[in-house]
């Protein structure tokens, strides 16, 4: 079964794609990855998009555009990777609502019909929902395919995605969680003093210094402390947080960059250091942030740092991959979340089916679930 899956994170920066074949047999489910890329977002969608996100005011005409803009973005993207089987598209996240550490609600926009009619394929969506109203965090639903993807790793292994949030899922404690920041500070820095983007390949950074007292300052936020599964975003690691923090300092970019990047570096290397973890299986656009990994190998010596390629899973595209696997688990009626990683009551099947052009037709269900994954070459 070709499934596509789309996915749109924490950096709102463009619509990454994966198209995967999927096949079942004797307990392991193997994926041939057909196609992986990156669509960005226009400039102004972008905009509109961080401009909506919380602590900013918005009202529901712009939810309402901002639901069909980012669904037709997504049908562009779709479009371009060829007919499938099945689509499952994440949508953005624009909210996603906690309160007393307890999550009450998310929203993701991206109106999956656009999808459908641009592609005639059905589409799953609105995956995070269902496991919320089973009580759990809605994230991180990645770590479903981790666990999968860890199996048979020798040793205490984990797998560590650095987007524009990091998380964490630890095998052996079948566990997950967001550590904080990965490249919502930096990307947020980069922003206010150029109206960029990113910090390319970490190059201002590796041109700053570390300020130790800011990095303490940054260190002392409350969520570091609270035990998982725990989540978070930029309802949290906003702009004007940062601002807050950091302007009494008044540090020039690349030293403001350095000590951001050795925040997400030292977050996220404590709880390696905490799980006493051997291998961690890295993924995310963090990847290709050499001043970031080198600070987190010097940080987390213990452990190797071992990027997702390296497993037959392209590191860009592994959320992408995953949702294309949830979409397959869902039309075979399984569940695709792990109950002690997001704090759910239960597993659930996630999402709501949009039909594409014909009838709605899925595949038989299946009693059981996949023990491992396998990636082969096309």
């Amino acid at each position: 079964m070709r499934v596509l899956g789309l996915m749109s994170g924490t950096s709102h920066d463009g619509i990454d794609s994966a198209t995967v074949d999927w096949s079942m047999a004797d307990g392991a489910l193997t994926g041939v990855v057909e196609h992986t890329g990156t669509r960005p977002y226009e400039r102004e969608l972008r905009e509109r998009i961080l401009a909506a996100l919380p602590p900013n005011p918005t009202d529901m005409a712009e939810v309402c555009r901002l639901d069909t803009l980012i669904g037709q973005a997504f049908a562009d993207a779709a479009e371009q990777c060829g007919p499938v089987d099945l689509v499952c598209s994440h949508g953005q996240t624009l909210f996603h609502w906690v309160e007393n550490g307890r999550v009450r609600g998310t929203l993701q926009l991206g109106q999956p019909a656009w999808i459908a009619e641009r592609t005639g394929a059905p589409v799953v969506s609105d995956l995070r929902v269902r496991d919320v109203s089973a009580g759990g965090q809605g994230a991180p639903l990645v770590s479903y395919f981790d666990l999968l993807l860890l199996a048979g790793l020798p040793g205490a292994s984990g797998a560590l995605n650095l987007g524009g949030i990091a998380n964490l899922t630890v095998r052996d404690l079948g566990i997950a969680y967001d550590t904080g920041p990965a490249s919502a500070l930096m990307d947020a820095a980069v922003s206010a003093a150029t109206g960029g983007s990113f910090d390319e390949n970490g190059r201002l950074a590796a041109a700053g210094e570390i300020h130790e007292g800011l990095l303490r300052d940054l260190l002392a936020e409350p969520y570091y402390r609270e035990l998982p599964p725990k989540t978070t975003g930029k309802e949290l690691f906003h702009p004007g947080y940062l601002a807050r923090t950091a302007s009494p300092y008044g540090l020039a970019l690349p030293d403001l960059l350095a000590t951001l990047t050795a925040l997400t570096a030292e977050t996220v290397a404590m709880e390696i250091r905490r799980h006493r973890l051997e291998t961690v299986v890295v993924s995310g656009g963090g990847v290709r942030n050499p001043v970031l990994i080198d600070m987190l190998c010097k940080r987390a010596p213990e452990a190797r740092i071992l990027p997702s390629d390296e497993l037959g899973v392209p590191a860009d595209a592994k959320e992408a991959i995953a949702f294309s696997l949830f979409g397959w688990l869902t039309a075979h009626g399984l569940p695709a979340t792990v109950a002690g990683c997001t704090g759910a009551s239960g597993p659930r099947i996630l999402g709501t089916i949009t039909p594409g052009r014909g009838p709605l037709t899925l595949p038989p269900a299946l009693q059981d679930a996949p023990a491992r994954l396998i990636f082969v070459g096309r």
